[in-house]
């Protein structure tokens, strides 16, 4: 891989995946709004667009061809038509990130849970379906209709101190400050991919024979009240958790039965992914660290 396009990699593992490609010596452009400062300096090449308007993309892309395209930011059937028809003979290999959302709930799914390949294509922008529809659908476009190799990357909820959304965070903070937490099923077992992680993950789909979809989190799974029990040692508190809350104290992880995903079929290509106990309590206590130091100031 010479040269790499990234779709969002301004922040969390769109950030971390661009210093993994410059770390490798990848000629990297980003493509953004604008919106997000970015520390890249003359590293990288920038181009500004707006990847759900068609005009915008194509007019921003302008006549670029690229090894390999990062797409972190697609959401919809629309969006993954504009980016097969614009990319059409400039793409090497496209990597699209699509989520674990397109599994209903249940435990150790595989890819072959969804097959995007037979499933029924629409149009449509990222406003008209729910979350985890868009990203099937974008899926089902990419797959059945890309003129160029595809691979999805189904993620789990990603963690990391830089994580924007603040989901693990969420929960540390609450305990440590006595706050309450709405989680309808703390015996709910989980997985999860660590920032840095995900990443390295995207890098190794650079690959072109890496085509399909590909579960991808750490080993391993958590049970939810066992993940609580880690903040309640790392902060020195004790949570206070109800099946149902307002709205504002409801768990990001509050799901009501298992949600885990086998990471065989990648670790089996030759990826080598990290055990969730390995860094998930450590990352529990650098959060309820700072926790402290903001609650003490």
């Amino acid at each position: 891989m010479k040269k790499a396009l990234v779709f969002g990699g301004t922040r969390f593992f769109g950030k971390r995946l661009v210093e993994a490609l410059l770390a490798e010596g990848v000629d990297t452009t980003i493509a953004t709004r604008g919106q997000t400062a970015d520390s890249f300096g003359d590293r990288v090449t920038r181009l500004i667009l707006d990847r759900e308007d068609p005009k915008s993309l194509a007019a921003g892309l302008g006549g670029g061809e690229w090894d390999v395209v990062y797409d972190n930011i697609c959401y919809s059937p629309s969006s993954a038509m504009d980016a097969c028809r614009v990319l059409k003979d400039r793409a090497g290999k496209y990597v699209f990130t699509s989520s674990m959302s397109v599994y209903d709930l249940g435990a150790g799914l595989t890819e072959a849970v969804f097959d995007p390949y037979s499933y029924p294509v629409k149009a449509g922008t990222r406003h008209d379906f729910p979350y985890g529809e868009g990203k099937r659908l974008a899926e089902a476009i990419f797959f059945q209709q890309a003129p160029f190799p595809v691979s999805a990357v189904r993620f789990p909820i990603v963690l990391g101190v830089d994580d924007y959304t603040r989901r693990l965070h969420f929960h540390v903070e609450r305990v440590a400050a006595g706050k309450l937490i709405g989680m309808p099923n703390p015996q709910a077992e989980m997985v999860f991919t660590r920032s840095d992680e995900a990443a390295h993950f995207l890098l190794w789909q650079a690959d072109a024979a890496l085509t399909g979809p590909y579960n991808a989190c750490s080993s391993g799974t958590i049970a939810l009240a066992r993940l609580i029990g880690l903040i309640e040692e790392a902060t020195g508190c004790k949570a206070r958790l109800a099946a149902e809350a307002e709205e504002e104290a409801e768990s990001p992880f509050g799901v009501e039965e298992s949600w885990t995903a086998s990471n065989a079929k990648a670790a089996q290509a030759g990826f080598a992914f990290l055990q969730l106990d390995d860094w998930l309590p450590e990352l529990v206590g650098t959060l309820a660290s700072a926790a402290r130091r903001n609650n003490s100031l």
